[in-house]
Formats: C-alpha cells, structure tokens, sequence
C-alpha cells in the first residue's frame, strides 16, 4: 500500500473563519479522506509540530509527500527542507499544491524564483489537458472547470517542466502551466495550480482524482540512489 504523509502549514484554518468554514479539520484533513476512501495509507503533518511533523521517521515511511503551504514559507526550518530535499533525491514523491510553489522545498528543487503574476477574484479556472496519454490524467475529460479560484498568470518562473500535463485558462484571460512534472534524482514531483484556501477546491471531484492519480504516478522509487565520489575500476586497469 502507498505512503502518503499530506504536510500543511495549517495557518489560515485558525486564523480565517471562511477557511475553517470550507476545511473544519483543515486542507491536510480533508486530502486525506479522500486518500483514505482510495485506499492509501495517509498520514498529516503541520507546521506547528516538532519537526514541522517530517520527523525522520516519517519520512523514512513516506512514499509520496503532498505539499501545501501559502503565509509560513518563511517558518519552515531549512533543515527540514533539506531532509526532505534529500528523501526526495532518493526516491520519495512529492506534490507540490498550489501557493506551495513558493515553499522553500519547491525552490530548491527547481533552482528558479518560481514567481508568477496572481489576482484573488473568484474566477472561473478551466484547466485543459494538454497530454491525454499521461496517467495523472486519467479518468479525466478534455478539461475540468472550477467554478471559483484564485489567478494565476505567466511567466511562471520554473525550469522547463519535463512534462507538461494541464494549461489553465481564467475568465479574465491568464494561461497558466498549471500541471508539471520533474524529476530530480530518483525522486518524481508533480506541481498542481488549484487550491487557493477560502474556496472548495479541494472538495472538487476532478481535482481530487488528478491528486489520487498523482499519488499513484509519484509512488517512491524502488530503484538504489546511485553512489557518487571515487570509485575504483570495474576492468582491470594495465
């Protein structure tokens, strides 16, 4: 059975009452019911724990990590991050929801600002699917639509994705690369764009299967981290 640990600052569901009116038990909580009924084995984690909750050992039994953060990028402790950077070189998932693009993690994988324009306008999104064949996608339409969300617009400030999965289109006429993908390592990251926290993105039937179907892409490597440094001759050397 998959790992999956859903790691969220977990700061506007006590600070915002439209928020906590939308996730009661917070984004974290309500990601991993919809994980739990498809059969994965979730696990939350939030800032506020020791460890912001990615205890070592966590992480050890972690096979895909989902990100989400928005207004505490800044509080999360760099050594934490490098934790995580290292699991995912090694091997370990990781969705990246969101405002998570400015996590620290994220950074630091893609070496970019990943900077963007953004507007809070309750606009319609309409994410369209601009590769068919890949599996985070399956079970999914030409596009999905969500009725309300926050923009985001170009210039996306990221590497080239390896693979790009989903375009969003807003009513007020931004494109956004809204479904990425990259690999670092042996590691599989996967950016999805919706999410903003005082709409009910996340009760989004769609929005949920391309997460469930995320999960399944980003499962942990089996394959041994390659070893670096010296090394001696594997012919022999006359």
């Amino acid at each position: 059975m998959v790992k999956v640990t859903i790691w969220n600052e977990n700061r506007h569901e006590q600070i915002n009452p439209v928020v906590k009116s939308i996730y009661p038990s917070g984004i974290h909580s309500t990601i991993a019911t919809f994980l739990n009924e498809a059969g994965y084995d979730t696990t939350t984690a939030t800032l506020e724990q020791p460890d912001h909750g990615l205890t070592s050992e966590v992480l050890e039994n972690t096979d895909v990590l989902i990100w989400w953060g928005h207004i505490a990028h800044n509080d999360v402790e760099d050594q934490i991050v490098q934790k995580v950077y290292e699991k995912v070189l090694q091997g370990m998932g990781l969705i990246v929801l969101h405002s998570g693009h400015f996590s620290k993690i994220f950074k630091k994988l893609m070496g970019t600002s990943c900077d963007l324009k953004w507007r809070e306008a309750a606009e319609t999104e309409r994410l369209w699917v601009v590769d068919p064949s890949h599996p985070i996608v399956d079970g999914i339409g030409e596009y999905i639509e969500i009725d309300k969300e926050e923009m985001y617009g170009e210039h996306f400030d990221i590497p080239t994705p390896d693979e790009l999965v989903l375009v969003s289109w807003f009513k007020g006429g931004e494109v956004f690369r809204s479904g990425c993908t990259f690999k670092r390592g042996n590691g599989k990251i996967f950016y999805f764009r919706p999410g903003h926290e005082t709409y009910p993105t996340y009760h989004h039937k769609e929005v949920q299967k391309i997460i469930i179907n995320a999960v399944n892409w980003a499962n942990k490597s089996k394959r041994n981290y390659p070893s670096y440094g010296h090394k001696e001759a594997i012919e022999a050397l006359t």
